[in-house]
C-alpha cells in the first residue's frame, strides 16, 4: 500500500512538471514564431530597417525573442538538469538578466523618439538618425548587462574560486542568494524602474500637452500619446517581475499548500505574458507592419505585367 502511494505520487508529480513545461515551451514556441514574422517582414523592406522609430521596434523584438529563449531554457534545465557547470549557468543567467533589462530601457528610447517626432518635429530626422539609434541599442545593452556582470564580481567574491569548477542548481535565487546580492538587487531594480517611470511620464506629459496645442496634426500626436500609454501598460507588467519575491512572500501565507503553483503563475505573468503582448500592442497597430502581415498570409504575389511594343 506504501509503495502504490509513493508510486502515485511520483506520477503526480511528474504529470505536473511535465504540464508546466508543455504549457511554457508552447507559449515559448507562439510568442518566437509570431515575433519571427515580424523580424522576417522588417528585413524585407527598406522602409523599416531604414527608419530609427522601426530599428527601435525590432530590437525590441529580437530582445524579447532572446529573453523567451533563454528564461525557457533555464526553466526546463531546472527540471531536467539539476548539476549544471557554474560557469555554464553564470552565462544563461548574464544573457537571460541582459535581455530582461533591456526592456525597460528600450521602451524608454521609443518613448523618447516619439517625443522628439510630436514637439520637435522640426528636428526629428537630424536627431533620431538611424546611425544614433544603433548608438542607442549599444548603449542599452551596454547598460543592460552592468547587473548582471556586477552580480558575478559579487559571486567571486563571496564564494571561493574552487566553486566555479562544480554543478549548481541553475537558478539565479540559489546561485545570488547572499545578503549582498539581495541589497544590489533591490537598488538596480529601484534605479532602473525609476529613470525609466521618469522618462516615460516626462515624454507622455508632454505629447500630452503638445496633442492639446495642436492645429492641424492632432490624429498623429493622440496616435503617439496612446503609444506611449501602452508602453507604461507594458512596462508596468515587466515591472511586475521585480516585485515577484514579495508576491511570493503574500501568496504564500494565504495559500500555503501551492506555493510551486504560486511561482509558476508568478513567473508566466512577469516573464511570458509581457513578451506575448509586445507584438500585438505595436507591430498589429501599425499600418504598414499589417499591410504586410495581410500579404503574407492571403498569399498575394506581386503580378508583373509585360506589354508587348510594336516597332
Amino acid at each position: 500500500m506504501n509503495s502504490t502511494v509513493i508510486l502515485y505520487s511520483l506520477q503526480e508529480r511528474y504529470a505536473d512538471s511535465f504540464s508546466k513545461n508543455f504549457t511554457i515551451v508552447f507559449l515559448a514556441v507562439i510568442i518566437l514564431s509570431i515575433n519571427g514574422i515580424f523580424v522576417y517582414i522588417f528585413f524585407r523592406s527598406s522602409l523599416f530597417y531604414n527608419d530609427p522609430r522601426y530599428v527601435l521596434y525590432i530590437h525590441l523584438v529580437l530582445n524579447d525573442m532572446l529573453m523567451v529563449f533563454f528564461s525557457v531554457t533555464l526553466f526546463v534545465m531546472a527540471y531536467a538538469w539539476r548539476n549544471v557547470p557554474l560557469p555554464f549557468c553564470v552565462t544563461l543567467l548574464i544573457i537571460a538578466a541582459t535581455a530582461h533589462k533591456n526592456t525597460p530601457l528600450t521602451l524608454a528610447g521609443m518613448a523618447v523618439e516619439r517625443y522628439v517626432a510630436i514637439c520637435k518635429p522640426l528636428h526629428h530626422h537630424q536627431i533620431c538618425t538611424v546611425r544614433r539609434t544603433y548608438i542607442l541599442i549599444s548603449l542599452i545593452w551596454g547598460v543592460g548587462v552592468i547587473p548582471g556582470l556586477s552580480e558575478l564580481i559579487l559571486l567571486s567574491i563571496v564564494r571561493p574560486l574552487s566553486n566555479f569548477t562544480k554543478g549548481t542548481y541553475c537558478s539565479s535565487t540559489s546561485l545570488y542568494n547572499s545578503a549582498y546580492h539581495g541589497e544590489f538587487s533591490k537598488c538596480m531594480h529601484g534605479l532602473y524602474s525609476s529613470v525609466v517611470w521618469v522618462i516615460l511620464v516626462f515624454t507622455y506629459c508632454q505629447v500630452l500637452i503638445a496633442a492639446r496645442r495642436a492645429t492641424t496634426d492632432k490624429s498623429s500626436a493622440k496616435k503617439a500619446q496612446n503609444t506611449i500609454l501602452l508602453h507604461g501598460a507594458q512596462l508596468l507588467l515587466c515591472m511586475l517581475s521585480y516585485i515577484t519575491p514579495v508576491l511570493d512572500k503574500i501568496y504564500f501565507q494565504i495559500v500555503s499548500d501551492q506555493q510551486k503553483r504560486i511561482l509558476f503563475f508568478n513567473y508566466l505573468l512577469t516573464n511570458i505574458i509581457p513578451r506575448l503582448l509586445t507584438p500585438l500592442i505595436y507591430g498589429v497597430r501599425d499600418k504598414q507592419f499589417l499591410n504586410h502581415i495581410k500579404r503574407i498570409f492571403s498569399c498575394k504575389l506581386p503580378i508583373v505585367k509585360v506589354e508587348s511594343t510594336k516597332q
